[in-house]
């Protein structure tokens, strides 16, 4: 069961965690581990830390030391993955994990204890001090605010949306693992694929998941697109026993110096208010582990200090991964929607060693070469609009 949270008007912490998700249940988890005397209090709004998630990462996205730390929460491994286009279909070997949000609540209460808040909403967040919306205050001298992402006219974005149900079927799937992109249905809303993970022989997370140029989600309608199809797999739903649902962000481009001095330079800004997700596929379970090792080894845990280094963290990832807004602007510009599946089909020919790289964020230059070269699945002329970021800013700012 959640703990209460304490009732006294002022508590003081060593740090102080804002936002119940997966960068502050990251940051929990590691500052403990390498300084376990530390308070650290979590506040969470919602009744349950990380709301209804799952969140995925290929083996080959983090070092092997993170891997070691991350383990309590892997509720599902597979040992590998299978892509599906109109084609060809092909598997692949590298490792596919998964954290739930179950998961992460039990590991976290159990972390943190009494220390974990939740049904509590911050009024006030500032670099030495929380408000509560009931009058309490917390003070530490670390705060941390990882309560989402900032809304901004210097980052321009596309959208990866989706809807997924976890389903119990009336037999057996026959699945062993995870399909992490069946393109083979019809290409809704942008570039349409069905995300299916094998979660017991007769359960399945099944995700239909659009990346689309709005972050409009029709729940309803995507609703109807799974039901249509697992019917048309044959699988027969007896029950959905559990709803999620991402708008994630797609990075197009940005000017993340102009994003950075927009920010209230209160609290550390961590997770997806840093920016910290991948520019592609919208995961940010290896940057927010990445940035938990980066707090880990601050010697002094202040707001100062933390807000420098996670700053300076964010400015490296996002000016290392150009290339990869590149390759947006390429499939959300320059590509027509019910086309832009051909970009990810001719993607997933590339070698497996190449593709582990591009998911980790570590593309090499023969690798970003290697994408780019011979007939590409987009018109010439369109492509070599999408070279420079800097029209695609000034068009957003144009139409705020």
């Amino acid at each position: 069961m959640p703990a209460a949270a304490p009732q006294s008007d002022v508590t003081s912490a060593d740090v102080l965690l804002v936002g119940g998700g997966l960068a502050s249940s990251l940051i929990a988890m590691r500052l403990r581990r390498a300084r376990p005397d530390l308070k650290i209090i979590l506040l969470e709004r919602e009744r349950h830390i990380g709301g209804e998630h799952t969140w995925c990462h290929f083996v080959t996205d983090v070092t092997p030391q993170i891997s070691e730390w991350l383990t309590p929460l892997f509720a599902h491994v597979w040992p590998g993955y299978e892509v599906r286009f109109p084609a060809f279909r092909r598997q692949i070997s590298t490792q596919y994990r998964a954290i739930t949000s179950a998961r992460l609540n039990t590991v976290i209460h159990d972390l943190l204890g009494g220390d974990a808040w939740t049904g509590v909403d911050a009024a006030d967040v500032r670099a030495d001090t929380v408000r509560l919306t009931d009058g309490r205050r917390l003070t530490a001298p670390l705060v941390v605010d990882a309560r989402g992402p900032r809304r901004s006219l210097k980052l321009s974005l596309g959208w990866q949306k989706f809807l997924g149900h976890e389903v119990r079927l009336a037999a057996p799937h026959g699945l062993t693992r995870p399909i992490i992109m069946d393109a083979t249905v019809a290409q809704l809303d942008g570039y349409r694929f069905v995300y299916v993970l094998p979660l017991s022989e007769d359960r399945l997370l099944i995700e239909d998941t659009r990346y689309s140029d709005g972050p409009a989600l029709d729940r309803a309608e995507l609703a109807q697109d799974i039901r249509d199809y697992a019917a048309g797999h044959g699988w027969t739903i007896e029950a959905v026993e559990r709803e999620e649902d991402g708008i994630l962000p797609i990075a197009l481009a940005g000017d993340i110096d102009a994003y950075w001095e927009e920010s209230p330079g209160k609290a550390a800004d961590a997770g997806l208010r840093a920016a910290l997700f991948h520019p592609t596929t919208g995961y940010s379970l290896p940057d927010a582990a990445r940035q938990a090792e980066t707090l880990a080894a601050l010697p002094q845990l202040t707001t100062e200090a933390a807000r420098a280094a996670l700053i300076a963290h964010s400015k490296a990832a996002w000016k290392a991964r150009g290339y990869y807004r590149l390759l947006n602007r390429m499939l959300f510009r320059a590509c027509d929607p019910d086309q832009r599946y051909r970009v990810l089909e001719r993607f997933y020919r590339l070698p497996e060693r190449l593709i582990e790289r591009f998911y980790a964020g570590r593309a090499t230059f023969a690798d970003k070469a290697r994408i780019l070269i011979g007939k590409p699945p987009v018109p010439i002329g369109r492509a070599m609009q999408c070279l420079s970021e800097t029209p695609l800013l000034a068009e957003r700012a144009a139409s705020a």
